[in-house]
């Protein structure tokens, strides 16, 4: 897949706005129930790079990024900063925080992941790229070690044991996470003055599945 393992800069990405899209097909009958369907398992994420732009130096800096990923040829890891770790906004990374799979005496891999509740309702989000040196890992009540009990792929969130975990087992996990992305354009058109007098650009940026 085309796509570079590096971070739009986080201080740009700061600012921005932007968050999850859902794909809904509704169809209203004669009688004026609905049915509703969607062809998506998960949401797709959208963004606007333009908005963390302060300065005609940060321009500069977007510029350079935006012809190194080749426009919308390559992806690349976005951090979503009202939603990128596995605890609460206002809480630190702890191994407990994800249940992220269950022990059979035999599978030794498992996809990082984020539950969302609300209600009785929840939503499971696969985790594809975590921020490296943040993931800690845990099975029941025991936290696991870094490359000695478990190894990570950061490339796709897979979390790979040394041994399987027993029947029954729950698996935890805590980390930081970026959204796979890329340009949404190919063009970007900026106007120092237009810049200064507070009009800054539009830079959408959309999530890509890996």
């Amino acid at each position: 897949m085309n796509f570079h393992e590096v971070r739009f800069p986080a201080s740009l990405s700061f600012g921005s706005i932007g968050g999850p899209e859902r794909r809904t097909d509704v169809v209203t009958l004669a009688n004026g129930f609905e049915e509703r369907n969607t062809p998506w398992a998960h949401s797709r994420r959208r963004y606007d790079a333009g908005l963390g732009l302060r300065s005609l130096d940060d321009i500069e800096l977007l510029i350079a990024f935006f012809e190194a990923r080749n426009g919308q040829m390559f992806g690349f890891r976005w951090k979503d900063w009202s939603d990128f770790k596995s605890a609460r906004a206002s809480g630190e990374v702890a191994f407990r925080d994800q249940v992220i799979g269950t022990g059979d005496g035999s599978t030794v891999t498992f996809q990082l992941c984020k539950t969302y509740r609300s209600g009785s309702f929840s939503y499971q989000r696969p985790i594809a790229k975590p921020v490296v040196g943040s993931v800690r890992v845990g099975i029941e009540q025991d936290e696991l070690l870094t490359d000695v009990d478990f190894t990570l792929d950061d490339r796709s969130g897979l979390i790979t044991f040394a041994h399987p975990p027993g029947e029954d087992m729950t698996i935890l996990a805590g980390f930081e996470f970026d959204v796979p992305v890329r340009f949404d354009t190919d063009r970007i058109l900026t106007s120092v003055a237009s810049f200064q007098a507070g009009d800054v650009p539009n830079v959408p940026v959309v999530e890509v599945r890996v």
